[in-house]
């Protein structure tokens, strides 16, 4: 799930969230996606609700024909995730919620000045965004990776400047102080794994530890870093991917329908769940295009699908076009 700030190409270049990136999509297939207004997808969009945060992911889903998979919330993120996953508990097989929340600053009464810095928050949001010598950018760099270098500070800066406008982060910012998932949480019913870094200065550590308690069975994991985002080189970062690693399932090889499935078939299977169509399968194995649906045909009858769409979400399921 996408946090505040998403650009899905420049990310790829940004010291803060390489690591993020490199340890998830050596292990699974890892799809990533810019919300209204940030990033890739349009800006200029007039419901910027969280409501429609929720339903954009929906839509993405099901274009996907994502039946059921792990879901990560990280930040801001991790209650669009909550939200989603109280919605559609069948679909998410695990969830991890990183440095998140499900009150926003506004419900955080129990919290000494919460409201109080929120709107300090919007207001420096308005005068500094993008701006790298400026003082919010520093202060917003500093909160984020307090113990990282001089290119982490500009990697920050580059990413707002890509992300969005000024005006639309203050708009997804004001929403996100008023977001309360908190009975949502509590019924989420999926294995849940609730990390937080026990000095971050962005998302309260309390909020943390308030997740895991409201969600059933979660496991909660502290780790020991000031950083919001954990830098690479830090013990914590390597304890949270060993926990990752350990907690999300990973492909083996499925039983059932694809143990009928003869050795072409299942190269065919594993083309057609990369995206590929009839001829680029036929051309990848050197035979025809009316062999690839023959195939295609007998595939669908042993796995007991109808259409293209559900074959290749069943196969990916099962690990295939990795």
């Amino acid at each position: 799930m996408p946090s505040w700030l998403t650009h899905l190409e420049y990310q790829w270049r940004s010291v803060a969230w390489q690591p993020w990136l490199e340890a998830l999509s050596s292990h699974y297939t890892l799809i990533r996606y810019d919300p209204r207004g940030c990033g890739l997808s349009d800006r200029n969009v007039a419901d910027l609700s969280f409501g429609s945060w929720v339903r954009d992911f929906g839509v993405l889903a099901d274009a996907l024909a994502l039946d059921r998979f792990s879901l990560i919330g990280i930040c801001q993120g991790g209650a669009v995730a909550i939200a989603y996953a109280g919605k559609e508990p069948d679909r998410i097989s695990h969830l991890v919620l990183y440095g998140t929340y499900a009150r926003g600053r506004n419900k955080r009464s129990t919290i000494p000045l919460e409201p109080e810095k929120a709107r300090v928050m919007l207001e420096m949001l308005r005068l500094g965004w993008g701006q790298e010598d400026h003082a919010f950018m520093r202060s917003f760099a500093t909160q984020f990776q307090p113990e990282g270098s001089i290119e982490h500070l500009r990697s920050w800066c580059e990413l707002q400047n890509a992300a969005t406008s000024a005006e639309n982060a203050v708009e997804l910012t004001r929403v996100m102080f008023d977001v309360d998932v908190q009975e949502v949480a509590a019924r989420i019913s999926c294995p849940t794994l609730v990390a937080h870094p026990d000095r971050d200065a962005v998302a309260p550590f309390e909020e943390g530890r308030l997740l895991a308690q409201i969600i059933p069975n979660a496991r909660f994991l502290p780790l020991g870093s000031p950083n919001h985002f954990m830098l690479r080189d830090e013990s914590a970062w390597k304890i949270l991917v060993e926990e990752l690693y350990g907690f999300l399932p990973q492909h083996k090889a499925a039983p059932g329908p694809f143990a009928d499935l003869t050795a072409r078939e299942k190269e065919v299977l594993d083309l057609l769940a990369r995206g590929l169509d009839n001829r680029q399968i036929g051309a990848q194995l050197d035979i025809s295009e009316k062999t690839v649906r023959n195939h295609v045909s007998g595939i669908f009858a042993k796995l007991g699908v109808e259409t293209r769409a559900r074959a290749v979400a069943v196969a990916r399921d099962a690990g295939y076009g990795c």
